[in-house]
């Protein structure tokens, strides 16, 4: 297991660790009742906190951020030597986290995305993990939240038995969702991104030379040019720029602290 310390990628905390660490921190936290939050960050997740000084002391808050894409691990192995030999991306460390579940009979529970895309998982899942239970599912409403949802929310997913949480809502909403909660559950939530689309089928993976040479990003320009171009266009080249800055000492970001206060509102 590696675990190089936690470093600041223009001013987003992002932990330099392996798989193995990843999924051993989040099954012990399942195992043991432990609340723990989890996202995995590639270019767009570092620049939403860049871009919201307030959304950047939420993440920073994350008891994990691991480098989902490869820019990222890139400059935490130029800014920092951490050696990191892959990044951890986030539909693989899915695949790894609920094997884990599965055997360890630890139920999980998926909230997000399309009742589609959720009947999708419940049906493959299981035939791809032997063993995992999915002790339920909640599509998301695709709206704001209001007075008491987090305690419903939270009240439900306990019901359910579940001792593990997959959010799949989008960044950064999944962040906001998983912070929020975290709070009001004792077990990991992990903020997993496209995972749920990956996983059930709905978005093909791009070749595994694109994913060595961090062109994923432009494969799903390919796929979905109208929804992701200022993704990509825009935020691709501002997070190149910032980098080079901090790297040079030209800039120097100073991270947010931690934010610990609840939110009025956060997406459900």
């Amino acid at each position: 297991m590696i675990n190089r310390g936690r470093h600041s990628v223009l001013g987003v905390m992002i932990d330099a660790v392996d798989y193995d660490y990843a999924v051993d921190r989040v099954v012990t936290a399942a195992r043991e009742g432990h609340p723990l939050a989890l996202t995995a960050l590639a270019v767009h997740g570092v620049m939403t906190g860049v871009d919201d000084p307030a959304h950047e002391s939420r993440l920073n808050s994350f008891d994990l951020a691991v480098p989902d894409g490869q820019p990222v691990r890139w400059a935490l192995n130029a800014l920092y030597g951490t050696r990191l030999p892959d990044r951890v991306y986030g539909p693989d460390l899915t695949g790894y986290v609920l094997q884990a579940l599965a055997d360890h009979g630890l139920p999980v529970y998926l909230y997000g995305s399309t009742p589609d895309t959720l009947r999708q998982l419940a049906r493959l899942l299981p035939q791809e993990f032997p063993g995992l239970e999915i002790a339920g599912t909640t599509p998301s409403g695709f709206r704001t939240s209001r007075p008491g949802d987090a305690a419903r929310i939270a009240a439900d997913i306990r019901a359910s038995g579940a001792r593990c949480v997959l959010v799949g809502l989008g960044c950064p909403r999944q962040e906001e969702f998983a912070y929020a909660l975290r709070p009001h559950l004792d077990m990991p939530l992990l903020a997993v991104g496209a995972a749920f689309d990956y996983h059930a089928g709905q978005l093909r993976t791009p070749p595994p030379w694109m994913q060595a040479r961090g062109l994923e990003w432009l494969w799903r320009l390919g796929l979905e040019p109208r929804r992701l171009w200022r993704r990509y266009l825009v935020l691709n080249p501002r997070y190149a720029a910032r980098f080079v800055g901090q790297r040079t000492g030209l800039w120097r970001p100073v991270p947010a602290a931690p934010e610990k206060a609840e939110l009025e509102t956060f997406p459900i």
